[in-house]
């Protein structure tokens, strides 16, 4: 991947509504923000045209009018509500640093400032779907519509749906299962809550190990990091032996990597296939 450039906005004044305290919120104060905006701006240093990058005057008054219609007690809550606000709303912007400081915070102390800085961006997830009971189909196709709907996602490309046999021994129905590749600026802990309402909302019951469910989302890949704790594993831990999720995945990012095992998408599938002969 390309490096992303940047373009720097240093200490915008601004005079906004914000803090824990009521003279802080009916009074107002001086807050500084710092920008670091992430984007590639080679197109535009070719072509010498505004509309090829990151209007960095527009982007000042966004940040102003955004701390002034809104209100917060804490600069964190405002700097993490500005960067989704900039990430959703900013074409070609694909990450942000922020810093909001606060000078003179009535702590009883002299200081200069106080300040948050954030890093916030766009990332790249592929989700499996899966669904045996009801509507199959229906199931699946509401659960990609509703992260269409969610302005914090975005739905790049869904495989076909595939139909499947059951996995891990529970006698039940054929699943219906595919992938899908999101971009999203959730954390995987954020997106992996966001699944599991949408499993709820299609009534997905969790009571059976691998058994039949309505609607299955699982989390394979999320950038290339790796998670392994209690609530997530990411990659998810059990990918490279599912052709469920390797099939789809092969048509989808036949070239994406796994981030331990080094192999495609493409090649762990060929690998699981030749592997299925060999135990025939």
């Amino acid at each position: 991947m390309e490096k992303l450039d940047k373009i720097e906005i240093r200490d915008l004044q601004i005079f906004a509504n914000h803090g824990v305290f009521e003279e802080e919120t009916a009074l107002g104060q001086k807050f500084l923000v710092s920008a670091t905006l992430y984007a590639s701006t080679r197109k535009a240093g070719e072509t010498d045209n505004l509309i090829d990058t990151i209007h960095y005057g527009q982007i000042c008054h966004v940040i102003r009018e955004f701390l002034i219609r809104n209100t917060f007690q804490l600069i964190e809550a405002a700097a993490e509500q500005l960067a989704k606000h900039l990430l959703v709303e900013t074409p070609r912007l694909e990450a942000v640093d922020l810093e909001i400081k606060k000078p003179w915070a009535p702590i009883g102390l002299p200081l200069e400032y106080v300040s948050v800085q954030i890093s916030r961006g766009w990332h790249t997830a592929y989700i499996s779907l899966g669904s045996n009971m009801g509507d199959k189909r229906m199931y699946l196709e509401d659960a990609v519509a509703t992260l269409e709907g969610d302005r914090c996602c975005q739905v790049l490309q869904v495989t076909d749906w595939m139909e499947t046999e059951p996995y891990g021994g529970v006698e039940q129905d054929n699943f219906l299962n595919g992938c899908m590749e999101l971009r999203t600026i959730y954390s995987p802990k954020k997106l992996l809550e966001t699944l599991q309402a949408i499993e709820s909302q299609a009534g997905r019951e969790r009571k059976i190990h691998w058994g039949p469910r309505t609607l299955d989302l699982d989390i394979l890949l999320y950038d290339d990091v790796i998670i392994d704790t209690k609530e997530l594993t990411v990659p998810h831990i059990d990918m490279h032996n599912r052709e469920f999720v390797l099939a789809p995945m092969a048509q989808l990012a036949p070239w994406r990597r796994h981030p331990l095992f080094h192999k495609t998408m493409k090649e762990l599938y060929e690998e699981l296939k030749q592997n299925e002969k060999r135990t025939v």
